[in-house]
């Protein structure tokens, strides 16, 4: 009969999504005794199936249930017991997709946000909880949380669910911490492309959706500026970074923008894609405000998508210390994107 697996240090929310479960990989090959919250127990099977093929030792992984829509994370007593040592905290865990509804995105990106909050804070050894946003979130030196009704309606209506929603999570979570005593780290991770060496688990939307028109011949002109800029980051050097951060963060309140500064300008990086993909660049530009007026039906173009399309650039100093000081690099940009590229066409965009 296998032996029970120390007492977790370390909880991942979320872990059986797409990042979550990179995070607990990069953990377990740190020696890190785990904990991974799932929504549902064969999660965790799938989750432990999968860190196997990847060669990971699962001897020090804990699952659970969890669900952080729900106060005290929907946890049993039993499981809120085994968690009792954990002193580092990963919210991973939220509803990303474009067209989702307030009510939909809400209960998981803001309610959520504030539960794994609240929770952390029960915690007797807590050194630490990370919360993990997006590079377009969290800009705010100073975010105001609650914002009074027509304020959050107007955001919703301007933005959609899913940024909103993620935009007042992180405020929550910014604002209420330091009242609990909880130390916070905000991670801002721009759009997450597949692992460097294999282009395995990345995202399907966002850049996927524009790689996915660009592949099917359905992106005759590339929305945005010849300046319109739209970040990466691999997924492994996010959770290298992500599993590095509580030992090396000691503010109370810290937030990090993580990006590859190697990302090129937006049209290059679809030039560079298109060239390895075999595919027809686009032939021009044409201004997002015009896409906005284009029936969809024409463009393609979720609405949502549109306002990650900007020439902002994102302050990464704090990121790039932190990195520095865990010795950290980037890896090679240019074969990511090739293997993240080939992959997704291997997959089907997700439905493979």
């Amino acid at each position: 009969m296998p032996s029970a697996p120390p007492p977790p240090r370390t909880l991942v929310l979320g872990a059986g999504g797409f990042l979550g479960r990179w995070l607990v990989l990069e953990l377990l090959t740190r020696g890190e005794p785990v904990a991974a919250a799932v929504r549902e127990p064969d999660r965790g099977g799938e989750l432990r199936r999968w860190l196997r093929t990847h060669d990971a030792d699962d001897a020090a992984l804990t699952t659970v249930t969890a669900d952080v829509t729900r106060p005290g994370l929907g946890l049993s007593p039993e499981d809120d017991a085994r968690l009792a040592e954990v002193r580092d905290v990963h919210n991973l865990a939220a509803r990303y997709r474009f067209g989702l509804t307030r009510a939909q995105a809400e209960p998981a990106n803001l309610h959520g946000a504030l539960h794994a909050l609240h929770w952390s804070a029960t915690r007797p050894r807590l050194r630490r909880l990370v919360h993990l946003s997006g590079y377009r979130v969290g800009r705010d030196p100073q975010p105001r949380y609650p914002l009074d009704a027509r304020t959050t309606t107007a955001r919703y209506a301007r933005l959609g669910a899913y940024e909103a929603s993620k935009l007042l999570g992180d405020a929550a979570v910014r604002v209420t911490a330091p009242r609990l005593g909880v130390p916070l780290t905000t991670v801002n991770p721009s759009s997450v492309i597949g692992h460097s060496l294999t282009g395995e688990a990345g995202q399907y939307l966002g850049l996927a959706q524009l790689v996915r028109q660009l592949h099917r011949g359905r992106l005759p002109l590339l929305p945005g500026t010849r300046r319109t800029f739209l970040p990466v980051v691999t997924v492994d050097h996010l959770a290298r970074f992500l599993a590095a951060t509580p030992a090396h963060d000691d503010a109370p309140v810290r937030a990090h923008t993580v990006l590859d500064p190697a990302t090129p300008v937006l049209p290059d990086l679809i030039a560079l894609l298109a060239d390895h993909l075999d595919v027809r660049p686009p032939r021009g530009l044409i201004p997002v405000p015009l896409v906005r007026r284009l029936p969809r039906t024409l463009t393609g173009a979720d609405p949502e998508t549109l306002t990650f399309l900007s020439e902002d650039r994102y302050d990464t100093a704090s990121a790039d210390r932190l990195a520095t000081a865990a010795g950290l690099a980037h890896p090679p940009l240019l074969p990511a994107l090739r293997h993240w590229s080939t992959r997704l066409v291997a997959e089907g965009f997700g439905t493979a």
